[in-house]
């Protein structure tokens, strides 16, 4: 990737795509003055895939999405390739904040950190294409997200509360599938989807999907590069935040018939990344990625289905402070330094789909290892020099069962569960560094966990309504993660190591909810309670030295909230639609509020659609947050102060050129609004924030932006 402030340096996949700055600069106000002329734009969603025929678009007008209804209960199914507002997302994390009940720890312009329902990190299953890439930084700089581009997906399935035990151990908070679909091709031919996105702080994003085949196979080839600048807040002032990305991606498959599928798939990216909230930056986010899967239909009258697949996954991820900033002069970061911390995932599952008259069962077993190693050095790219140092594994073996009884013509009952055994082996000779350094009391030890998780839930449609009532119990056990036994600078008092101590997470939890829709009306209301024993709590106590230090620890909690929303269609051309969110948390072991708790969100949109173009506003409205337990957390973010309301309106509109070309374009924050998120860090001294007086850092100003998309 191209440095800040060093002569760039192209590699071959991103000579492909990048364009100099004047190009850039060119193309930005092309497609900005472009969107003023074309202004319109909506906020229903634009259900077309990426292999539907051109005249099922040219049926619905153009659109940019605001809101997102599920499509079944607990379930949101959506096209990550449609243009959304707030600005098309840059990774996985900043497209998930779109949906109800999702939050964003915020550290600048890309690679944040998703929560759902106030529940982080691994609680959140995140799969792409079945497969599991894990990040490797210890503060979560490289979030798993951060490695999803998410238009060059095709389907993204959201899957709330631990209501699913198909795609992994834990998920107690929910489930994220990013799925590229294979290709159908029903003889020879091509197909080519391209975009270009231009907007305000040089955000610069280009993507290529093309596909070819036939009746017996056929090859997809996905390219992208994203690009911002540091942005400018509600008061002009510069927020560090410029990013460079690009990734690349082949699937190879066959299909000897119609029932069997045979895909091969590789892939490689990488990025770099500045950030306001953080000593340092990330100069690398190195992706590799290999995927073999087979698929096998109508085997027999009860087997339906068999899915099998194998997937490796690697992040090199490099942080320090020199390439994308200059280091401070003074403090413990004085001088140039970088860490670079690698990580390995290699996975499996096989699974099997059963029918009978009235029941489907799935049952599988799924495997997953990874290996953590790092490495640093003081002075420029000194760490090269360096072997790396193996300091954890981990390994995870599932069997899984999920069954739907179709008790009759309105009556569902949905039941599933798993039994994982989790292991952990403690690779660090010594824990610690510089004169703080000290043997580490675990060193070679292994922890193992068996844990269940399970759930049933029931759904009913009334009689004379399209309305569906649900509700469903789950119990979810969690394996602590990397993040939780081995960043921590200690454990609960008395232990020897957060590895030593943490307790695995166990979430019980019920939701229920509504869903109600007819052409005029889609309403929809879900909500959940629960409680979490062993919730694995950070807690950052004041140094001497006006620093910090990180424990972990083991709390109960007490959980509750909810998602709402309704779009009702006024006339055949206006459309309205609002959504709420709502999340709170207890630590019932303390009687203080569970930190990092996002607040009370809601979203107010107005649309008028005709023939090939749309025109559309967005009022977001988010309260206060009150309640918050000063510097307890997580191991990114934690509660430093409470956080002010805020209302951000923003406009959007779209037009159809041609059953193959279209344009989308908005205004973000319209009146230029200074605000900030409560998930957020902290503003870094390096970048002049204030360094014993906590700063959030403020979000984009008034932020026009215009996308282009192709299709042959």
């Amino acid at each position: 990737m191209s440095r800040f402030s060093a002569v760039p340096r192209l590699s071959a996949a991103q000579a492909s795509f990048d364009l100099n700055e004047s190009r850039i600069r060119f193309s930005h106000a092309t497609a900005v003055l472009c969107g003023v002329l074309l202004s319109p734009l909506v906020l229903a969603d634009d259900h077309t895939g990426h292999n539907a025929p051109a005249s099922h678009s040219e049926m619905l007008s153009p659109t940019v999405i605001t809101a997102i209804a599920p499509s079944s209960p607990l379930t949101i199914v959506t096209n990550p390739k449609d243009p959304r507002q707030p600005v098309p997302a840059s990774d996985g994390g900043d497209y998930l904040k779109t949906i109800p009940g999702f939050a964003l720890v915020r550290n600048g312009g890309t690679n944040g950190d998703p929560v759902l329902r106030g529940m982080f990190g691994s609680r959140l299953n995140i799969l792409t294409n079945g497969s599991m890439l894990l990040g490797a930084c210890p503060g979560r700089m490289d979030a798993p997200t951060s490695y999803i581009s998410p238009e060059t997906y095709d389907k993204l399935t959201v899957i709330k509360g631990p209501q699913t035990v198909l795609w992994g151990p834990g998920a107690s908070a929910g489930t994220v599938l990013f799925d590229r679909e294979p290709e159908s091709f029903g003889e020879l031919g091509t197909r080519v989807n391209a975009s270009v996105l231009a907007g305000s702080n040089g955000r610069f994003d280009k993507v290529v999907d093309a596909a070819a085949g036939g009746p017996l196979g056929y090859v997809r080839v996905i390219g992208n590069t994203a690009h911002s600048d540091d942005y400018r807040d509600g008061n002009n002032d510069t927020v560090p935040s410029r990013y460079d990305k690009w990734n690349g991606d082949i699937a190879v498959g066959w299909t000897p018939d119609a029932d069997t599928l045979i895909e091969l798939t590789a892939g490689k990216g990488d990025g770099e990344a500045r950030y306001a909230g953080r000593g340092m930056d990330g100069s690398q986010f190195l992706r590799e990625s290999l995927g073999l899967r087979f698929e096998k239909s109508n085997i027999t009258d009860v087997l339906e289905k068999l899915e099998a697949q194998v997937y490796y996954n690697y992040a090199d991820h490099v942080m320090d402070n020199y390439t994308l900033r200059t280091p401070s002069g003074t403090g413990m970061m004085a001088g140039p330094m970088a860490s670079n911390v690698d990580r390995r995932t290699l996975g499996a599952r096989i699974k099997a789909t059963w029918r009978w008259a009235d029941i489907q069962l799935i049952t599988g077993l799924d495997a997953q290892t990874n290996e953590h190693r790092q490495r640093s050095g003081m002075g420029i790219d000194t760490y090269k020099d360096q072997p790396y140092t193996k300091d954890a594994d981990f390994h995870n073996y599932g069997v899984f069962s999920e069954m739907t009884w179709y008790a009759a013509d309105r009556d569902r009952l949905i039941t599933g569960a798993r039994v994982d055994r989790a292991s952990a082996k403690d690779y660090r000779q010594r824990i610690g560094s510089g004169m703080m350094s000290r043997p580490n009391p675990t060193a070679d030890d292994t922890r193992a966990d068996t844990l269940p998780s399970g759930f049933v839930r029931y759904e009913h449609d009334l009689a004379d309504s399209p309305t569906t009532l649900y509700a469903g119990l789950g119990h979810a056990q969690r394996f602590p993660d990397y993040w939780e036994l081995f960043s921590p600078k200690s454990g609960p008092a008395g232990s020897l190591n957060a590895f030593d101590s943490i307790k695995p997470e166990k979430t019980t939890q019920f939701d229920f909810g509504v869903n109600y829709k007819t052409a005029e009306l889609e309403a929809w209301a879900s909500g959940y309670i629960g409680v979490v024993r062993d919730y694995i709590l950070f807690d950052y106590t004041p140094t001497m030295m006006g620093m910090s230090t990180s424990r972990a620890q083991n709390i109960d909690a007490r959980i509750m909230g909810g998602e709402l929303g309704a779009a009702y269609k006024l006339t055949d051309n206006w459309k309205a639609d609002a959504t709420l969110a709502y999340a709170w948390g207890k630590n019932s072991s303390d009687g203080k509020a569970l930190p990092q708790m996002p607040p009370l969100d809601a979203r107010f949109g107005l649309t008028y659609s005709e023939d090939n173009w749309s025109a559309g506003a967005l009022w977001r409205v988010v309260a206060a947050q009150n309640r918050i337990d000063q510097n307890k957390g997580n191991v990114v973010g934690k509660d430093y102060d409470k956080s002010g309301g805020f209302g951000v309106f923003s406009l959007n509109g779209a037009y159809r050129i041609n059953k193959n070309w279209k344009v989308s374009t908005g205004v973000d924050n319209l009146f230029g609004k200074a605000y900030a998120e409560h998930l957020n860090l902290a503003g870094n001294a390096g970048f002049g924030y204030p360094a014993n007086d906590p700063q959030a850092i403020n979000e984009p100003g008034r932020t026009l932006w215009t996308k282009v998309d192709m299709s042959f």
